[in-house]
């Protein structure tokens, strides 16, 4: 068993918290917008100092690994890999899709969130990625994929061959709400990504021995970050 810090910024929130066994001990997350390189080293210092626990007590680093937002997956996954580096402590990745299905469950668990026939539903965790497209994945409510990670862009066709089993499909995330309308016969949760999410996750990996290379891991982007040409001012 060890002690983690898990650090996800792959959406408007910032998260970072401390696990111990696979449980959550402390928490620091904001979602006042893209101020991540200032917040996750504020949020770091301020969650050691609060449980008294010094960086070389850590016997990780965990980082939620994307699909997300370009400039926020590169700040968490260059905080995480300084950190490792100085303390040479070991790396970890976990899916943010995964980290999102975990949240969706620990709510459910909590009694925070509330869905019929739990036990059958789907769970896809949905993360914006603009317009009518997500970065999207299959989940069944043992947080098992049942689908790999894909960029969609929204229809009433899509994830066709789930929703037509009569199990609840439950949409959930940064990209779910804007979905809602165009597929009626999901069930809609309010479920936001956060880094106790990856609390349960990152114990697994660390205890089977996946650890990334420091010098070589790079966040999962999924596609291609495009730089666009601002449109000319009219005088």
């Amino acid at each position: 068993m060890a002690l983690i810090l898990c650090i996800e910024t792959g959406t408007d929130i910032c998260s970072v918290g401390i696990a111990r066994d696979g449980e959550l001990l402390s928490l620091r997350e904001s979602d006042e917008g893209r101020d991540h390189a200032r917040k996750v080293g504020v949020f770091v210092d301020e969650l050691l100092r609060e449980t008294g626990i010094a960086p070389d007590d850590l016997d990780a680093v965990a980082v939620g690994k994307g699909p997300g937002s370009y400039t926020g997956l590169r700040i968490g996954v260059s905080f995480a890999k300084g950190l490792c580096y100085g303390l040479r402590k070991p790396l970890l990745s976990v899916g943010s899709l995964d980290a999102l299905a975990e949240v969706a469950r620990e709510d459910y668990e909590a009694g925070i969130v509330s869905v019929g026939e739990w036990e059958r539903a789907f769970l896809c965790p949905m993360v914006d990625a603009r317009r009518m497209e997500v970065y999207a994945q299959v989940f069944d409510a043992e947080g098992r994929p049942q689908s790999g990670v894909s960029a969609e862009v929204i229809d009433g066709g899509s994830f066709a061959s789930f929703r037509s089993q009569g199990r609840p499909f439950v949409i959930f995330g940064s990209g779910a709400r804007k979905c809602a309308g165009v597929l009626p016969d999901a069930v809609f949760v309010e479920v936001t990504p956060s880094a106790r999410g990856l609390a349960r996750l990152a114990q697994r990996v660390f205890d089977e021995g996946r650890t990334e290379d420091v010098a070589y891991f790079e966040p999962f982007y999924l596609k291609d970050f495009v730089v666009t040409t601002p449109k000319k001012k009219l005088l």
